[in-house]
């Protein structure tokens, strides 16, 4: 009888389905990849701004402790956008004739609030409430970055689910002591494995709850 297909039937079928699951493993790479890249999460990407505010100058070069603007980063959810006020604190006084600084007065004279574009802008599924960490030890560098060094603010990290849970699994590498959670410089000790175990029960950090999901999407 004879042979339907050709000899090498077997093996281009084999080549076929190799190449097809190949492929579909290679692009399932680069979705993750991408969903990883900067184009995806903003990671130090500067967005435009009304004014373009210096936390270097402001916090490095000034001394200006984070909480004189976010006033209410150790109480509430949302560490809080200073009102023109406070910025007029200051500048009522210097830089008062300055054009890059119009924007301010003009939103001091009319009580219109300025339209700052948010940077760290987590999905509406997730809850995450700044009083909570930084009450538990977690330093403003250990998520913003090293903000006292940043001309024009930018996003630090990747704000993704997978950056979230390696802090929520492992606390105690990241914990510092809450008299230190405000300033910049401050580095883990050599100890930091001990120091932050410590910190974990002194704190009162319930780890065996922190991967959740009730924690971060309520």
């Amino acid at each position: 009888m004879a042979q339907i297909f050709h000899p090498s039937t077997n093996t281009v079928s084999k080549l076929t389905i190799y190449g097809a699951v190949f492929l579909i493993g290679g692009l399932l790479w680069l979705l993750a990849e991408l969903n990883r890249s900067a184009y995806v999460t903003q990671a130090n990407v500067v967005r435009p701004q009304p004014v373009p505010f210096s936390h270097k100058h402001h916090v490095s070069g000034l001394g200006i402790d984070c909480r004189y603007c976010h006033t209410a980063v150790e109480q509430s959810a949302f560490a809080g956008i200073p009102s023109t006020s406070t910025c007029m604190n200051c500048h009522s006084q210097i830089w008062t004739n300055s054009p890059m600084l119009e924007p301010v007065r003009e939103s001091y004279r009319t009580g219109q609030p300025l339209r700052w574009t948010r940077v760290h802008n987590l999905a509406e599924f997730v809850y995450f409430n700044h009083g909570i960490h930084v009450n538990k030890g977690v330093g403003c560098a250990t998520c913003h970055g090293p903000v006292d060094q940043m001309p024009l603010i930018a996003q630090e990290e990747s704000l993704l689910m997978e950056w979230c849970l390696d802090c929520h699994r492992n606390p105690e590498r990241y914990l510092r002591p809450r008299e230190e959670v405000f300033n910049m410089s401050w580095t883990a000790p050599p100890n930091q494995s001990e120091l932050g175990l410590e910190l974990v029960r002194k704190y009162n950090v319930r780890t065996e709850q922190l991967t959740d999901c009730s924690v971060c999407h309520r």
